[in-house]
């Protein structure tokens, strides 16, 4: 028979030693499952979300793991992201708002034609702005950032474009509605369609080109489906941005314990959104390099052209407060607010 104390020791010291393997039940793993339209060997993949996940792995210590679906490998299209995420189809999601128009409204003002300044300062700015006049917006899921590409360039199959004028009667494949409105009063025949259907579309003659970005150029190949570039010299201006947004399934991050909230929480907002923009327009080089590579034609449209284009669409300002102010909005005040904040984050972001 076990003498009492030696029992009772030999009990206190299991206890011990079982501690760690207790205390680690108690820390489960989670895994969230992340979802886009973004192609796997895209820039925006590789260096912005599997990086923003690759973070929040190492400072969870593992216990934030991550499942990712990029080119919507959980089913569906690109304008059904957002919904996945307030549905639960998906835990994190990036997409892009404008593919449903009208639904997000007030962020439009940042996709109005040369409001950007660069990447990194507008997705500042365009954080700050829905943290103070549009986070209803988002309410149906957890916002984590926000951001926007670097400067749209107009990539076209056989008409150069170095004026305005060019475009007229081009079918121009653009992302969002302000956009697509852009190309309208630009004279181009506008047609809206998600990013993985432009290869398609510019293979078949469906459309004459398309306006993004240098760095998402090569992900779906219009370096090798176009021969022709427009890029505006930074000091005209750019063309326009679209934006971005990264959201998570509400109920899903207020499940998590409070020490993984923190994590997320650290891996969000203001800050996060600027990285988003940075990363994304650092792209550009290699972009722009693809066409160079392939003996393409850049053409650089400069202050003087640019200003044909900023007086075309300048209608579109003015149209876009008077849609604010009939869904209930201050328009103006909203305008005025988002070229406030670029002004302000532009002075202390470097391009």
């Amino acid at each position: 028979m076990i003498p009492r104390r030696s029992f009772l020791q030999s009990t206190a010291a299991a206890a011990v030693l079982a501690a760690p393997a207790i205390r680690g039940l108690a820390q489960p793993t989670v895994t969230l499952k992340f979802a886009t339209f973004m192609a796997p060997q895209s820039n925006v993949w590789i260096n912005m979300h599997k990086a923003w996940m690759d973070k929040v792995t190492q400072e969870s210590g593992g216990r934030i793991q991550f499942q990712g679906y990029p080119a919507m490998q959980l089913g569906g299209s690109p304008a059904q992201l957002y919904d996945q995420a307030k549905d639960g189809v998906a835990d994190i999601i990036w997409t892009l708002p404008g593919y449903t128009a009208g639904r997000f409204p007030r962020i439009e003002a940042f996709e109005l034609p040369f409001m950007m300044s660069h990447a990194e300062a507008t997705s500042k700015a365009l954080w700050e702005y829905i943290q103070t006049l549009a986070a209803d917006e988002f309410k149906g899921t957890h916002l984590i950032a926000v951001n926007v590409h670097g400067p749209g360039v107009i990539h076209t199959a056989h008409q150069p474009i170095r004026t305005a004028a060019d475009l007229k009667g081009l079918k121009i494949r653009g992302p969002s509605r302000q956009v697509t409105k852009l190309l309208a009063t630009l004279g181009a025949t506008p047609v809206g369609m998600p990013l993985p259907a432009i290869p398609d579309a510019l293979s078949k003659g469906t459309i004459a080109g398309c306006v993004l970005p240098w760095e998402v150029v090569p992900s779906v190949k219009v370096q090798e489906l176009t021969r022709h570039h427009a890029e505006f010299d930074p000091a005209g201006g750019a063309l326009y941005t679209a934006c971005f947004v990264m959201a998570m399934n509400k109920d899903r991050y207020d499940s998590l314990p409070a020490d993984l909230k923190k994590v997320i929480d650290a891996n969000s907002g203001l800050t996060t959104s600027g990285w988003l923009g940075k990363v994304q327009q650092a792209g550009d080089a290699a972009g722009r390099q693809s066409a160079l590579a392939r003996g393409n034609t850049i053409a650089t449209i400069g202050p003087e052209a640019a200003q044909e284009f900023r007086r075309r669409s300048r209608t579109l300002e003015v149209e876009w407060i008077e849609d604010m102010n009939k869904r209930g909005y201050d328009g103006k005040k909203l305008l005025d607010t988002a070229k406030a904040l670029i002004e302000k984050h532009t002075k202390t972001s470097k391009a």
